[in-house]
């Protein structure tokens, strides 16, 4: 059975690892991105809010904790660790931290998207609930770039529905031109570097 309105992040350093997992979900229907950093593990969930994210601790530029915690700032996104660490207490702070789940490696196939399917089934109605911003008669659908008002979907450019998202996201807060500017940039150097991080893990 297709899976592929899923998106699943991996953020996964080790290039062997990561080019199976790619295999694992893309062969199994899921579209499917990679990150082997924190920070460009950031990027890409920023400009593509998957569905789902796959995410070893052991980064080469942070701890993966951080990228937890980074998400949880605003998203009930679900979060599987997959990571060498072992110890108890590895596992329950990083369960504290907010992941759904965690995996010890080395790890089984039929595991991995056990644990994946189990976990969407778990967390898709909530999550899309989360990815709905409502503010009096607008709503903002941020997985379908969808914005309505008052039931009528609205013609915007995209450029025009980032901004939109940016600001009801943070209702409050002033934002200076530049600000906006730079949170609002083309995908055009994330897909680079998305291109880039695929070539080098080699999927």
């Amino acid at each position: 059975m297709s899976n592929n309105k899923f998106k699943i992040l991996i953020v996964e350093d080790e290039p062997t690892i990561c080019s199976f997992i790619y295999t694992l979900l893309d062969t199994n229907g899921y579209k499917t991105y990679v990150a082997p950093t924190c920070e460009l593990g950031k990027s890409i969930f920023t400009s593509y809010l998957p569905d789902l994210i796959i995410l070893d601790l052991g980064l080469p530029d942070r701890d993966g904790r951080e990228l937890i915690h980074y998400v949880r700032q605003k998203f009930m996104t679900p979060i599987i660790v997959l990571s060498a660490r072992t110890t108890e207490a590895d596992k329950i702070e990083a369960l504290d931290l907010g992941a759904n789940d965690y995996i010890t490696k080395p790890f089984s196939v039929r595991e991995v998207l056990a644990r994946v399917r189990s976990v969407l089934r778990r967390t898709s109605a909530a999550r899309a609930e989360s990815e709905s911003i409502r503010f009096e008669g607008l709503e903002i659908d941020l997985r379908r770039k969808v914005c309505t008002l008052d039931g009528k979907e609205l013609q915007l450019t995209k450029k025009e529905f980032e901004i939109l998202a940016l600001l009801l996201s943070n209702r409050g807060v002033i934002f200076s031109r530049e600000e906006i500017l730079r949170r609002i940039k083309d995908r055009a150097a994330e897909q680079k570097q998305i291109l880039l991080s695929s070539i080098y893990l080699g999927v």
